[in-house]
């Protein structure tokens, strides 16, 4: 069954409305805008039909159909509007159209009208699908999912993957923890000539500072304890292929100066060795720290610095690409139901508005671990907000100030307030140092044992942050 909904105190308009649409579509009628708001919030439709006054009454701003059609894409974000208004008022309609609704329609209503406009916008939604698929020939088609967005940050970003992907070019993927970079490192691979040849990634900060370089450059036998034979290092096995060096930002000042020297001679040598060996690794680098404040700092070197930032691609966080959530959403609801074989395929709107609220400290990854642990303990074949954290809808991180109406005192509203601050805080600091507890304690200012206590009282987990 397929959904629409008519909102109007209108019954003669709503009644034209049913009589346009036949099975398989079900028409709900609303006519207030508490209705309008309860039926959006427990169905997906189809089309919308909203009367110029119900959507002034579901914004901020009454008499700005603009604003308020604004504030509806926002609390709403995945339905398609078609606003109807007496024929005198068809300019507020063209605002709304032009802040995102779908068309409009004038009172009195026409069944045939009715079927013209929304068969126009199938029209429409089939031609745009067609031409992102011609644009998106060069995606191979297990590529597709990664590369849709509604972003235009994220637009620009694919764009410069694929003028990048096809050279030997070293590429410098900037972003928060969480948002991607592997994934992204391997979209270029998977697009590059090298494709047939290995991708090797290395997590730089996992490894300890000790044995980066054998990782990296490999080791002869008997070049320090424990050096029993001779290993062959990263770039060796790389060789022809590609090497992802993730969080580049950690590495060591004498890893580095090999590092510059693989850069600018495409040789090095194994720990413990004399013999230069030879190279052809492309390398895709990843840092959620600014490489050019560490420059200033002393902490990275200038010139290993400038060999790595030859194509740099700056990824936006999650919060600053809430339009691609519910693609985001789908596209991990059906990895969960095609390895746990769960019958799970939709989101209940309630946790959609959950997420656009949410300011998602830990990216993708924290989103993708919502909808996993969700699909674990939900017993029903819709996501519902009972198998979600209850912070989720209390605002997250970010809650609404306290109003002297709330009957609290004075001492439990700053309480209060401090806890939202400090959880606040502690999150971004996570974030920051990709969970890290002692660089974490480090930026903060405080122990180690004082982070560990906080992340208790607050139930976070430094999981989520890498």
């Amino acid at each position: 069954m397929r959904y629409i909904l008519a909102a109007t105190e209108d019954r003669a308009a709503t009644e034209v409305i049913r009589a346009a649409f036949r099975r398989p579509f079900q028409v709900d009628a609303a006519a207030t805008v508490q209705d309008c708001r309860e039926f959006l919030r427990k169905r997906r439709y189809e089309f919308t039909f909203i009367d110029l006054d119900l959507l002034g009454g579901l914004g901020v701003a009454r008499g700005d159909s603009g604003a308020a059609l604004r504030g509806v894409r926002q609390a709403f974000p995945l339905i398609d509007i078609i606003v109807m208004t007496p024929p005198e008022r068809a300019g507020e309609a063209v605002d709304a159209v032009k802040a995102g609704a779908a068309n409009y329609v004038t009172y009195p209503l026409n069944a045939d009208e009715i079927r013209y406009v929304t068969e126009s916008l199938h029209e429409g939604i089939r031609a745009q699908s067609e031409l992102d698929y011609l644009r998106d020939r060069f995606w191979q088609s297990d590529s597709l999912d990664v590369v849709q967005t509604r972003n235009p940050v994220m637009r620009t970003v694919f764009d410069q993957i694929r003028l990048v992907a096809p050279t030997k070019s070293t590429v410098l993927l900037a972003g928060e923890t969480g948002t991607g970079k592997g994934v992204l490192a391997k979209l270029i691979h998977r697009h590059s000539n090298r494709r047939g040849v290995q991708f090797i990634g290395i997590h730089c900060g996992a490894i300890p500072d000790t044995l980066l370089e054998s990782e990296l450059f490999g080791h002869e036998k008997g070049a320090f304890t424990g050096a029993i034979r001779r290993k062959l290092g990263k770039f060796e096995l790389a060789h022809g292929g590609t090497i992802f060096l993730d969080e580049i930002g950690t590495v060591t000042p004498a890893a580095q100066i090999k590092l510059l020297q693989v850069l600018q001679d495409r040789t090095f040598q194994r720990v413990g060795g004399e013999t230069l060996i030879e190279t052809d690794a492309r390398i895709i680098a990843a840092s959620n720290m600014d490489l050019g404040q560490m420059v200033e700092k002393g902490l990275f070197r200038n010139d290993l610095y400038y060999r790595l930032n030859v194509f740099p691609i700056e990824i936006p966080p999650l919060r600053e690409r809430r339009e691609d959530i519910p693609q985001l959403t789908e596209i991990f609801l059906r990895q969960m139901n095609r390895f746990n074989h769960r019958g799970i395929h939709y989101v209940h709107p309630q946790v959609m508005e959950a997420f656009q609220r949410y300011s998602w400290p830990g990216n993708i990854r924290e989103l993708e671990n919502l909808v996993e642990r969700a699909c674990i303990l939900e017993t029903s074949s819709i996501l519902t907000p009972a198998s979600f954290p209850a912070e989720l809808f209390a605002g997250g991180p970010f809650i609404a100030p306290l109003s002297a109406g709330a009957g609290l005192t004075l001492a439990e509203a700053r309480r209060r307030a401090v806890a939202e601050a400090e959880k606040s805080y502690l999150r971004e600091v996570l974030s920051r140092n990709g969970g890290r507890i002692n660089r974490t304690a480090e930026a903060a200012g405080v122990t180690v044992r004082q982070i560990s206590k906080l992340m208790r009282k607050y139930g976070i987990q430094k999981e989520a942050f890498r």
